[in-house]
């Protein structure tokens, strides 16, 4: 235990951001560092639980968040990073945009301030960099199996990795013209600078990992030829099937998916040529943002910086309390009013509103009309009713839907493979993460729907550890057919 009377002793520091007014001008990440002695403070606060439901029920990785905090407690920082690295492919990722489940099952969140978990990871793991801890962990011994991932978001990254380090020839193809996925595309660099994927794309070639970009399996490469190729397959696609409105008015132009537009301002970031694509570009427009989540978080923040006159966000559910919610009462994830550094720069927000529809001057839109809407519970069910009187009208000229994703996208590959989906859309997998294809194995938002960066990451570790006991079962060794 780092300080038995840590926790009655310190205050819960909160991490530090650039100015609103300074950052809103660039795209550089908005966090500032904490000094060491804050942070060996906000550790001492860790109870060490007899029960830590920080990360047996909190994390998904089951990172050891009390040994990590005594460590840091105790300046032992190699030994926090090693600790780290032992369960979290990505620390400096999960460091920076998990919403940290962890602190809210943190036995502290009971009646007080949780321990600040996720910031000091984020710390751990940029000191391991800083002093060069970080190096590539290549297999001493070669299993002769060849693997290819398809996607290299974070499921298929780390499960790239966890197979190249247990001896396999891994190969990643990704269909955009970097590697990263969601966390490259659909993360603002406010949030997650990208070079910070490139450092630990490095170290992933250093330890073997092949990349092959702009490769879209399915449509440049057969399932076919990939299967011939390859001993296993692991299918890191993600879900990348929008949630779309379906109201009089969606045809017009000018109404747009959040990843759409968020991937499009992270290539102008990246410097990738657009010049063949219509800019779809906030500046000096009323803009709605239809969805309440990160999401939507994100697009305001984009929009923000984009120049827009005004930005609203509407989400159609009732607005939460601002703390405690005894529907989701510790350890669980609590369902609270959270506001984003981003709604800080500049939002109006609205709960509990239905876009109704659109209307428009030629091809483009001019107004949303939308009404007040009430929940209630019938046999246990949630309800929707409009409010009589509430319906409203208003201006915009560019409108973002950020509503979820519904699965993983069915058209090319996932047809070609000819995989088993379930009821929910996605792909279908056995205990030991196998589709109903031999061989083929799945991992991430592709399985369990759209979900957390930390669920992903654990999803590629679980998928790499069945591929590997799955190779390494078959005897004498060859390529699926």
């Amino acid at each position: 235990m780092a300080k038995p009377t840590g926790f009655m002793e310190y205050r819960r520091e909160e991490v530090p951001y650039r100015p609103a007014a300074e950052r809103v001008s660039d795209y550089f990440e908005i966090s500032l560092p904490l000094p060491e002695e804050v942070l060996r403070r906000q550790a001492a606060r860790c109870m060490d639980c007899g029960i830590p439901f920080c990360h047996g029920m909190g994390c998904s990785l089951g990172n050891r968040i009390p040994e990590s905090s005594d460590l840091v407690y105790h300046g032992r920082w190699r030994e926090a990073c090693e600790n780290l690295h032992a369960t979290n492919n990505f620390p400096e990722v999960t460091g920076r945009v998990c919403p940290a489940p962890c602190e809210a099952a943190c036995t502290l969140s009971i009646n007080d301030e949780p321990v600040l978990i996720r910031q000091m990871e984020l710390e751990i793991v940029e000191r391991g960099f800083g002093e060069g801890w970080v190096q590539p962990c290549a297999a001493e011994e070669k299993t002769g199996r060849r693997v290819a991932v398809v996607g290299s978001g974070p499921a298929g990254l780390a499960a790239a990795q966890q197979l190249a380090r247990a001896g396999h020839e891994v190969v990643v193809f990704e269909k955009d013209a970097r590697v990263g996925g969601m966390l490259r595309y659909g993360i603002p660099d406010f949030k997650l600078d990208k070079a910070v994927i490139d450092r630990r794309l490095e170290q992933m070639a250093a330890e073997g990992v092949a990349f092959q970009t702009e490769v879209n399996i399915g449509e440049d490469v057969s399932p076919k030829y990939l299967r011939q190729r390859f001993d296993a397959v692991c299918l890191a696609l993600g879900a990348r099937q929008p949630r779309d409105l379906a109201v009089p008015g969606r045809g017009l132009e000018n109404i747009h998916f959040a990843m759409d537009y968020l991937t499009q301002q992270n290539r102008v970031n990246a410097g990738e040529d657009l010049s063949r694509e219509q800019p779809i570009d906030a500046a000096g427009k009323t803009v709605a943002i239809i969805g309440g989540g990160d999401t939507g978080s994100d697009c305001v923040g984009t929009a923000v910086r984009q120049g827009a006159r005004e930005v609203h966000q509407f989400e159609i559910l009732p607005r939460p309390p601002e703390r405690a919610n005894p529907q989701t009462p510790w350890p669980l994830w609590p369902n609270i009013l959270r506001t984003s550094t981003s709604h800080e720069e500049g939002c109006l927000r609205r709960w509990g509103v239905l876009t109704r529809g659109f209307t428009g001057v030629g091809v483009r839109v001019r107004e949303l009309h939308g009404c007040e809407v009430a929940w209630s519970q019938v046999d246990g069910n949630w309800r929707m009713s409009e409010l009589p009187g509430t319906e409203f009208s208003m201006e915009v000229e560019l409108v973002l839907l950020a509503m979820g994703f519904a699965h993983v996208v069915h058209r090319g590959l996932i047809e070609r493979f000819g995989l088993e989906l379930d009821a929910t859309g996605n792909i279908a997998v056995d205990a030991d993460c196998q589709t109903s294809q031999p061989g083929v194995f799945a991992a991430g938002d592709a399985v369990s729907g759209a979900s957390l960066v930390v669920r992903a990451i654990a999803a590629g570790r679980d998928a790499a550890a069945c591929i590997d006991r799955w190779l390494r079962g078959r005897q004498p060794a060859g390529r699926s057919r």
